[in-house]
């Protein structure tokens, strides 16, 4: 089993975050949320008198049985550390700060930032809180479906069941607790090697090249004909980092000014230079 301490500390970091978030912004104003998670919120709206960490808990025994048989064992330890830490601190946090606003639209984005910079954490690390999370990481490594989405989903299942227990103007709400917190959550995954994509075609690809490759980059050359000229051209593709975007640009600028740049999002980015060293040992995040 290949547990590392980085990967606890940021899962119990995640778990706290969340917990904080579930507190001090659903629970005082009525939001309610997805999954598991939702369910025990409605079950403390209800009976504010029960623990909301240990019905959490008591909701995860069934689902830790199927994380068990599908999940290997480093991925089950993260769940179940994960899921235990967040029933911790939503008993720590329960009625600690909590902060009931007027504005309800502000209390759902801040709930949805929240639970979505929690949870982004735990699943950037490994963890997942139990629940529907268990299902969206096996749909994620099985299908690549996003986990924000999946959750998103099978949230929306919850969210329409509580319309028994909430109002209406409550439930749609929640609906925008949800969504931003799935937002955020694809952009802890997603944006973890996020990057841009250059495409340059120039007549001066042995100039640009050789200035790419002295910054560190590495570059491909694709094989191009121009449809009007009908002539050969060799089409540069290479990927880098946010921050060094305007650098390459300014070098393409520099060698050749009639150059065709086009730039693209890079969503995620596995290799050397980015998830890979020199050695090709995995960088240590």
């Amino acid at each position: 089993m290949n547990v590392r301490l980085k990967s606890i500390i940021a899962i119990i970091i995640g778990s706290a975050v969340m917990g904080f978030g579930i507190n001090s912004f659903n629970i005082p104003n009525h939001l309610a949320e997805g999954g598991i998670t939702g369910i025990s919120i409605l079950i403390k709206l209800l009976f504010p008198v029960v623990d909301q960490g240990v019905v959490f808990l008591v909701l995860n025994i069934p689902l830790f049985i199927l994380g068990w048989k599908i999940l290997g064992r480093t991925s089950f330890f993260y769940t179940i550390l994960g899921t235990v830490s967040l029933s911790v601190f939503l008993s720590v946090f329960d009625k600690v700060l909590p902060l009931p606003m007027n504005d309800r639209l502000l209390a759902s984005l801040y709930a949805g930032v929240a639970v979505g910079v929690g949870l982004g954490i735990i699943f950037r690390y490994g963890g997942t809180t139990g629940g529907v999370d268990i299902i969206a990481r096996l749909l994620q490594k099985h299908m690549g479906v996003s986990m924000g989405r999946t959750l998103f989903l099978g949230d929306i299942l919850v969210i329409g069941a509580s319309l028994f227990y909430l109002n209406l103007e409550s439930a749609m709400y929640t609906l925008v607790v949800v969504f931003i917190a799935a937002r955020v959550i694809d952009f802890f995954q997603d944006g973890a090697y996020a990057g841009k994509a250059l495409t340059i075609i120039s007549e001066h690809t042995e100039e640009i090249c050789k200035q790419i490759l002295e910054l560190g980059r590495g570059v491909t050359l694709l094989s191009g004909k121009g449809a009007f000229s009908g002539a050969d051209k060799q089409v540069i593709y290479v990927v880098v980092s946010r921050n060094e975007v305007m650098r390459f640009k300014n070098i393409v600028q520099e060698v050749d000014p009639h150059a065709f740049v086009i730039v693209n999002d890079v969503h995620e980015v596995l290799g050397e230079g980015f998830t890979l060293d020199e050695n090709k040992q995995p960088i240590q995040n």
